[in-house]
């Protein structure tokens, strides 16, 4: 599928199949093309080239009320003056189902949002992740096959989000209907998904399980959008691996050894100085400047370090170790610098 404006491509060579039941979320940054994805399946927009099918009909010309799909968005947009009841059941009340039925399945979605006997409360009463359930139990009210959530905790406070994720996928394996949710949060999409697919460009780059996209990143651009890495390619490369070519290693699998220890055939190893250290709490990232040039990026729990003897490592030298499977080969990265961080 392909969606232009004018000159400018916001989708391009589109193929992409969700399953029935899927948790599938839509992860990148601005602009990447997820949001005009997801309108594209909405009815929204319609495509420039190709067609969006729903359980192998096509649907690409429907109207979004002649689509079984429906739309939860980031400002929720209830109505100020109606009763959570009434917001909920706006939508079967414009479809003229009647007026007992249309109780019972007001209060059916409350439950599914797991907030029973809400139904007299205005929205200026709620909390924002009680608002965002409503909005959640308007959208389930019509029994949709496919529920398109565009970026709906992105108003909410990291502890209420970091909630409202679990919440989330609690409500999706209940219902169990089809979730398609976008995102510009990596922690997100690999909380909640059960596959998710990394654009960038208006192309995806990788789609797979969350564990598939963290721990065997396609391309530099998934690397360093989905959680952090290290970049190792050109001369450094081969010092430490033996090979060309251009590797991705996560912080959080090198570790700290001293200087001069035995080197184990089933590891790669690089010596180094620690540059900078930044104490999280939880972990310590250390920056080591390497000897064979460039920097990795390592990250380590504080189970048994304080801060002080985690920030008295700076200047310290080390070497650095992680398993030979956790260096993995990616394409399309910058060979500008031999070593370097991607940023999260």
């Amino acid at each position: 599928m392909r969606k232009t404006y004018g000159d400018v491509v916001a989708v391009d060579r589109l193929d992409l199949e969700v399953g029935a039941g899927e948790f599938f979320t839509l992860l990148g940054p601005s602009g990447s093309g997820k949001t005009t994805t997801l309108r594209l399946i909405a009815g929204f927009e319609l495509p420039t080239a190709g067609s969006v099918l729903l359980d192998g009909a096509d649907v690409s010309r429907l109207p979004p009320y002649g689509r079984d799909v429906n739309t939860v968005f980031q400002d929720y947009a209830l109505f100020p003056h109606m009763s959570v009841g009434d917001n909920v059941g706006y939508g079967l009340m414009v479809r003229r189902v009647p007026k007992k039925e249309r109780a019972a399945r007001v209060s059916e979605a409350l439950e599914m949002v797991r907030l029973p006997g809400y139904e007299k409360r205005r929205p200026g009463q709620l909390s924002g992740g009680q608002r965002q359930r409503i909005a959640l139990a308007r959208a389930l009210v019509n029994r949709p096959r496919v529920l398109l959530l565009d970026e709906p905790l992105g108003a909410l406070d990291l502890k209420l989000r970091e909630q409202m994720q679990i919440e989330l996928k609690g409500i999706q394996k209940d219902v169990g209907i089809t979730f398609l949710f976008v995102t510009h949060d990596q922690d997100e999409a690999l909380t909640m998904s059960d596959r998710m697919a990394v654009f960038n460009d208006g192309r995806i780059e990788q789609a797979g399980t969350p564990a598939e996209v963290y721990e065997s990143p396609a391309t530099a651009f998934v690397a360093g959008f989905v959680g952090t890495s290290n970049l190792i390619t050109g001369e450094v490369a081969r010092a430490i691996t033996g090979a060309d070519g251009t590797f991705t290693v996560r912080p959080e699998k090198i570790h700290l050894a001293e200087p001069g220890d035995e080197p184990d055939p089933d590891r790669y190893s690089a010596e180094g100085i620690v540059s900078e250290v930044v104490y999280l709490g939880v972990n310590t990232r250390y920056i080591v400047q390497l000897a064979a040039g460039g920097e990795l990026v390592v990250v380590q729990q504080n189970q048994a370090t304080s801060s002080m003897q985690a920030l008295a490592a700076r200047g310290r030298q080390v070497r650095l170790v992680w398993d030979r499977h956790h260096n993995r080969p990616v394409g399309g990265a910058d060979r500008k610098n031999e070593v370097k961080e991607i940023p999260a």
